[in-house]
């Protein structure tokens, strides 16, 4: 269960098909951001024993995706630039409360709305597109984003208890699909 407040708009997808050259070079910037954030937790939680072995894990994954990622765009003859990256993240990231340890579990919750997000997107995804290879792509990274959200959720519960982690993820949702609730001025993954 993915815990979003919203499912993704209605426009969202037909766009999307439409761009998928963004798309897809979007997806590969999302993916590198995902390990950076996961290696960020690591250097910045180092004391914490607990999040060593599975931030690193997922961290390890998301390069192995963007990588995937890669080699996708290169064979689809798309060159890997700069993009203006979507304000999703940074807008969501935004509520994230400053003192620890609220400031760890907000955190942990938001990486796993982002993944939670991503999984219902590769899902519209694997189910809309006509091209069965990026279809079965899509489709083959459905589990390990949502494992990634359960991952992060799971960590905030070690910290706090469950009752009050559900309890902020609920209000973090709410915010996340707020955000997402209007187009942005670009298409991409998380818009």
């Amino acid at each position: 269960m993915l815990r979003l407040s919203a499912p993704t708009r209605s426009d969202w997808l037909p766009e999307a098909l439409e761009n998928m050259d963004l798309i897809l070079l979007d997806h590969a910037h999302c993916e590198k951001k995902a390990a950076s954030m996961a290696m960020n937790l690591i250097f910045r939680y180092q004391y914490r024993e607990d999040l060593m072995v599975p931030l690193s894990e997922l961290a390890r994954e998301e390069l192995r995706h963007f990588e995937l990622m890669l080699r996708t765009i290169a064979e689809r003859g798309i060159k890997f630039d700069r993009m203006v990256p979507s304000a999703y993240a940074p807008r969501l990231c935004a509520e994230i409360q400053k003192e620890e340890p609220k400031r760890f579990v907000d955190t942990l919750i938001c990486c796993a709305l982002i993944e939670a997000r991503s999984c219902e997107r590769m899902k519209l995804l694997a189910e809309g597109l006509s091209d069965p290879k990026l279809a079965q792509l899509y489709a083959g990274l459905l589990t390990s984003e949502a494992r990634h959200h359960q991952t992060y959720l799971d960590l905030a519960v070690a910290e706090a208890s469950e009752e009050d982690v559900y309890r902020r993820l609920a209000e973090l949702a709410e915010h996340e699909a707020s955000i997402l609730s209007v187009p942005g001025p670009d298409i991409r993954l998380h818009s």
